[in-house]
């Protein structure tokens, strides 16, 4: 599993801006926690992806857990965020393991000095970068539930840069409604689009899609690679 897999199970349910069912009203979520499984396009499970959002006294905490394994490869990951009222991130850090290899890091974000800056090897000192940042930077974490909450009020935000260490650029599509079947029960209506995601290193795609519930939730993200398609599926 190459470093595009780890990045697109992690927060590619995050990518659900565009809609054009009805619009909802109210909060789209309350200390909510969403588990999916990780499956190889034969319907062989691969792992559990996590989600889960805790309310703060100034925001919300949000962490994603990633335990899968390919061919013998091994690849856990665990995400942190934290934002405030505004949805504009303070924090974000990563601990992941793909195979032999480990990383943590840690990215702060100083909205009025409108920079990242982003602490490798946290939380040892393994150096320091600073990202050059719009109004409300998001991680992509962040941008998650902010894009949730903006899809189900009707609005839809235009392509905007997240952070996941690096600064990653989305674009996305709208191409209908689709009927979807999760774990063989009845078909149920979702929205569907596809984005374009566009790193410093490299450039994919995915298909996501959401539940016309006022959450929006993900309900199933297909991931093409190069050996097959891998999925994330929402459990009921």
């Amino acid at each position: 599993m190459n470093r595009n897999s780890a990045y697109l199970f992690a927060v590619l349910p995050l990518l659900c801006f565009g809609a054009t069912a009805p619009a909802q009203t109210g909060f789209p979520f309350t200390n909510e926690s969403l588990h999916y499984t990780i499956n190889y396009a034969s319907g062989l499970s691969l792992g559990d992806a996590n989600l889960s959002a805790q309310k703060t006294a100034n925001g919300w905490d949000f962490t994603v857990t990633l335990d899968a394994a390919v061919a013998g490869y091994n690849l856990k990951d665990k995400f942190t965020s934290s934002m405030v009222g505004t949805y504009c991130s303070t924090e974000f850090e990563r601990d992941t393991m793909h195979g032999g290899k480990s990383a943590k890091e840690k990215t702060t974000f100083d909205q009025e000095k409108h920079i990242a800056r982003r602490q490798t090897e946290f939380p040892n000192d393994g150096g320091y970068s600073d990202l050059s940042t719009g109004p409300c930077a998001r991680d992509a974490i962040t941008f998650l539930y902010f894009s949730r909450k903006e899809l189900g009020q009707g609005r839809v935000p235009p392509p905007q840069v997240v952070y996941f260490g690096a600064p990653y650029t989305v674009t996305q599509s709208y191409t209908g409604a689709q009927n979807i079947t999760l774990a063989d029960k009845k078909p149920e209506v979702s929205d569907h689009l596809v984005y374009n995601i566009k790193g410093p290193k490299s450039e994919f795609t995915v298909e996501v899609f959401y539940a016309r519930d006022a959450a929006r939730t993900p309900l199933l993200v297909k991931i093409p690679q190069a050996v097959g398609t891998f999925t994330m599926e929402l459990v009921r």
